[in-house]
C-alpha cells in the first residue's frame, strides 16, 4: 500500500509584509516573478527524492500571496509538477488568496487549472484591527472575494481568522465569527495571535508599545470559540481548524499525521519520511543557488525513531483523533505509558483515552503545549 503524501509550493511575494507574520514573504519584488517561476520549475525538474512509494493526493500553494501571480505562472509550475509526478490521485488542490488581491477572472483561471480549494486570509472583519495588523484589504473586499470565489466554481472555501489581538473585545470577535459562519464556508481556521521573533509585532511588544492579551483570557476565548463553531456545524478536528463534515484540510492532515510531502520555493519545508529539510529563506539566495546549478536546501535533519515518536505525540495532541497508539514503536511503549500516567495525574481531566488513541479534552487543548512536553521522550 502506498503512503499518502502531498506537495507544498511556496510563493513568497506580498503586496505588504504584515506586522505579525513569520512566514517568509517579500514585498515590492513583483518584477522578480518570471525569474522565480523559472527557478521553481527548475527545482521541481531536478528534485531527486524517490516518490515511487507515495500516493500524492494534495497540493497546497501557499505564501506569501500566491493569488498575486497571474494564472500563466501558476500553470507553468503545475505543468512541471505534472511532468515529474503522478498527480492522478490529487483530490484537494489549494491556493491561498487575500481579499482584494484575487480578481474574479484570475479565480476563474485558477479553477480551470484544477485548483479546487481556496483559502482566504481574512484575519478580521473589524477595520481598526485590520489596520493594526497592517492588512491592506477592506471588510467589503472580504465578501466580494468570497462571492467571486463561489461564482468562479470553488465549492471548497476556507477563511483564516485571528483572535486574541491587542485591542480586540470579545464582542467584536464574536461578531466576526457569526458573520463568517453566516457565509456558509466549508472550512474556518481560527488562530490565536502569536508573538514571533523578528516580526514588527514582536518589536512593538518588546518596546512596550503594544501589550498582548493575558493567557487566561486567550484560553477562555479558545473554549468559547470552539463552542460557537461546533454549535453552528463546524466540527473541530484540530486545535485551530473547523470544518463542515468531509471538508477537513487533507493537506494539513498530512503534516499532523507525519506523512511525507515535497516542498518547493524559498523557505519551503519538506519531509521524505526520514529527513526534514528546508530551503534558503531568502529569495535572492534561492534564485542564485538554482541558477548556478546548486541545491536551494539550507538545512537537512535526519529523524531517528525517538524524534519521530515525539513528533507523533506533539502533532497528535493537536488533533481530535489524537495520538495513534498503534504507531508507537514497541521498544518505547513502556516509557510512553509511564510518562502518560504521570501526566494524567498532573493534568487531571485533560485526557480522552481509548484502546487505539490518546487525545485531549477541550480544556486539555488549552494546555496542549505543556502536556506535549510532559509526554515526549527525553532526547538521547
Amino acid at each position: 500500500m502506498k503512503t499518502p503524501a502531498g506537495i507544498y509550493i511556496h510563493i513568497p511575494f506580498c503586496a505588504v509584509k504584515c506586522m505579525y507574520c513569520d512566514f517568509y514573504s517579500i514585498a515590492d519584488r513583483e518584477d522578480s516573478i518570471p525569474r522565480f517561476v523559472n527557478a521553481i520549475t527548475t527545482e521541481i525538474e531536478k528534485c531527486e527524492i524517490d516518490t515511487s512509494d507515495w500516493e500524492i493526493d494534495t497540493i497546497f500553494i501557499g505564501g506569501g500571496t500566491p493569488s498575486l501571480l497571474k494564472s500563466k505562472y501558476i500553470e507553468s509550475i503545475l505543468k512541471s509538477l505534472q511532468t515529474k509526478y503522478d498527480l492522478s490521485f490529487v483530490s484537494e488542490f489549494t491556493i491561498e488568496a487575500n481579499p482584494g488581491e484575487a480578481p474574479k477572472d484570475r479565480l476563474i483561471d485558477f479553477r480551470s487549472l484544477g485548483i479546487n480549494r481556496l483559502s482566504m486570509g481574512v484575519q478580521s472583519l473589524d477595520p481598526d484591527l485590520l489596520k493594526f495588523l497592517t492588512r491592506i484589504h477592506s471588510v467589503e473586499q472580504v465578501f466580494e472575494t468570497y462571492e467571486n470565489a463561489r461564482s468562479a466554481g470553488f465549492d471548497n472555501v476556507n477563511c483564516d481568522l485571528i483572535y486574541s489581538i491587542p485591542g480586540q473585545s470579545w464582542k467584536v470577535w464574536e461578531q466576526d465569527l457569526n458573520q463568517i459562519i453566516d457565509l456558509e464556508l466549508n472550512h474556518i481556521s481560527a488562530y490565536t495571535l502569536t508573538l514571533e521573533k523578528g516580526t514588527d509585532l514582536f518589536k512593538l511588544v518588546k518596546e512596550k508599545k503594544v501589550r498582548m492579551p493575558e493567557n487566561e483570557m486567550t484560553g477562555e476565548w479558545f473554549l468559547k470559540t470552539h463552542q460557537i463553531m461546533e454549535t453552528n456545524g463546524y466540527g473541530s478536528y484540530e486545535i485551530s481548524n473547523f470544518s463542515k463534515s468531509g471538508y477537513e484540510c487533507q493537506h494539513n492532515l498530512h503534516y499532523w499525521r507525519i506523512h511525507p510531502y515535497l516542498a518547493f520555493g524559498p523557505s519551503a519545508h519538506g519531509f521524505d519520511g526520514t529527513n526534514r529539510w528546508n530551503n534558503s529563506r531568502s529569495l535572492d539566495q534561492y534564485l542564485q543557488q538554482i541558477e548556478s546549478g546548486n541545491s536551494p536546501v539550507s538545512m537537512i535533519e535526519s529523524l531517528n525513531e525517538k524524534d519521530r515518536l515525539n513528533e507523533l505525540i506533539g502533532f497528535g495532541l493537536r488533533m481530535n483523533e489524537g495520538i495513534n497508539l498503534e504507531r508507537i514503536p514497541e521498544n518505547y511503549q513502556r516509557q510512553f505509558i509511564e510518562n502518560l500516567k504521570i501526566a494524567q495525574k498532573k493534568w487531571e481531566g485533560c485526557f480522552i483515552q481509548n484502546k487505539k488513541s490518546i487525545s485531549l479534552t477541550k480544556i486539555g487543548m488549552v494546555y496542549g503545549d505543556a502536556i506535549g512536553v510532559d509526554l515526549m521522550l527525553d532526547k538521547d
